[in-house]
């Protein structure tokens, strides 16, 4: 029968006191009576109990191991212990392994009730609060990936069935649609939330590097390894470990790779030693690791390895009706960073960005907005404030606005892109790093598009200069 009262659990092997204190206490709680450790075990699983009232001296399971026990369960109850006069040394040894109370007998009935008074209101506080994260948890673990857009709504229905599983996620996307935000909120959202979330960039190693940042490496197993290192996937037990751009790794790390997740053991490098682990595998990548299977640089039985729950983040072209709520946030985050009364931008500027195509992603766009915000002079954002590379780009490099159909430009993307990279580059002097930082992506990725483009040769010929 469902009841409103706090539900206790007294465990006490003497029989007056246990019967005693039910009888006391039933007026204002539920109480459910225990005449040993093991029984009060069985009514914690049962049901959501309020605190547990135990004695510290009982046969079979003492208070101590009882006390243990119950703060493992969920939802936890608070704990009062009961101790003989004299043992303060076990009521205090209670107290620091999470106990929330405790009283000496003979029980002074007037003094639990109010003991109990407070640990029922605590606990179901810390319940409130802890109800409350979960809802925020469900609601806002996603709360960095902002999108009211179709594709991002697929995205985020993706995310919320995988997360609570143990599947591997590979996660594609260009750079910076917020590849690592989208795995953070997979590990926010599953049950290893509270374990580490560890994140790799494969592409920042070389192979060798790279081994050791993964598997760690036993002092002396190689040139300059002078102390044991712990790897990784060691860092990542009991969490997420995120792979980004895992495309770029070493067809022989493939292989240990492979290894690892089969087995879920591996051996340092210069180690015998095989590690265990109990991990949760992300990984990312901008290129098509089909394509690159086919080619054979990446392992096909890796891929399938990795390929288990697919997760693709569309570029912001492709979803364009979330740029207004992206600036909205963003600029909300940059004035306050910043301390500029910066809260808004001009219908037409607004209009200018969501012309703009943004090779570099959302990250493109967070690197632009919170330029505007720092270079503001005023608390409204004009097209003015935008960055010139993209006002021509948007103007075509002309002076003119380009020709659109049905919002769409009719000059194709790779034109728009090729001559946004090569405007940025003349205004740095083919300096690539501040050209990079300009467009709001990688230098990595700058370096790919020029080859991708064929535009070396046109870069170095466009400055005059070398690049850095």
């Amino acid at each position: 029968m469902k009841t409103d009262k706090p539900v206790l659990v007294l465990a006490d092997d003497d029989k007056n006191t246990r019967e005693g204190i039910g009888r006391a206490l039933r007026d204002r709680y539920e109480v459910l009576l225990a005449e040993n450790g093991e029984r009060a075990l069985e009514l914690l699983a049962e049901r959501p109990v309020d605190v547990l009232i135990s004695d510290m001296r009982m046969p079979g399971m003492d208070g101590l191991a009882l006390l243990q026990r119950a703060l493992a369960r969920q939802p936890r109850p608070a704990v009062i212990v009961l101790t003989a006069y004299g043992s303060v040394e076990s009521a205090v040894e209670a107290m620091k392994r999470g106990a929330t109370d405790f009283l000496q007998k003979p029980v002074d009935l007037n003094v639990l009730e109010q003991r109990l008074a407070r640990a029922v209101q605590m606990v179901r506080m810390e319940r409130e609060n802890e109800s409350l994260k979960a809802q925020l948890d469900r609601r806002y673990g996603l709360e960095q990936i902002i999108g009211e857009s179709a594709a991002m709504q697929e995205v985020f229905d993706i995310i919320r069935q995988a997360a609570p599983t143990t599947a591997t996620v590979l996660i594609q996307g260009e750079s910076g649609t917020g590849k690592e935000l989208a795995a953070r909120a997979i590990h926010q959202l599953s049950p290893r939330a509270k374990g580490p979330f560890i994140a790799v960039h494969c592409a920042a190693l070389a192979p060798t590097l790279l081994e050791s940042e993964l598997f760690g490496h036993e002092k002396g197993a190689f040139t300059g390894a002078t102390e044991r290192r712990i790897g990784r996937f060691e860092m990542a037990d009991g969490g997420t470990l995120f792979l980004d751009e895992v495309s770029e790794i070493d067809p022989a790390i493939q292989t240990k790779l492979l290894r690892v997740l089969e087995e879920r053991r591996f051996e340092r490098v210069g180690g015998r030693q095989t590690i265990e682990v109990d991990i949760r595998l992300v990984a990312a990548t901008n290129r098509d690791l089909k394509a690159l299977v086919e080619a054979g640089s990446f392992r096909r039985d890796l891929f399938f390895r990795l390929d288990v729950v697919t997760l693709t983040i569309p570029p912001l072209r492709k979803r364009k009706e979330d740029i207004p709520l992206l600036v909205e946030a963003m600029l909300r985050e940059f004035s306050d960073k910043h301390g500029k009364p910066v809260r808004e931008l001009t219908s037409e500027a607004l209009e200018l960005l969501m012309r703009y195509d943004w090779p570099g992603n959302v990250r493109e766009l967070r690197n632009t907005i919170e330029r505007m915000v720092v270079l503001a002079r005023d608390t409204r954002l004009t097209v003015r404030d935008i960055p010139t590379a993209i006002r021509t780009a948007v103007a075509g490099g002309s002076g003119s606005e380009p020709t659109l159909s049905g919002g769409a430009f009719i000059r194709p993307l790779e034109e728009t892109e090729k001559q946004i990279i090569l405007a940025a580059l003349k205004k740095f002097g083919n300096n690539k790093t501040l050209t990079a930082r300009e467009l709001g992506i990688s230098r990595r990725t700058l370096h790919r598009k020029l080859k991708e483009y064929s535009m070396e040769e046109s870069a170095t010929a466009t400055s005059g200069g070398t690049s850095l």
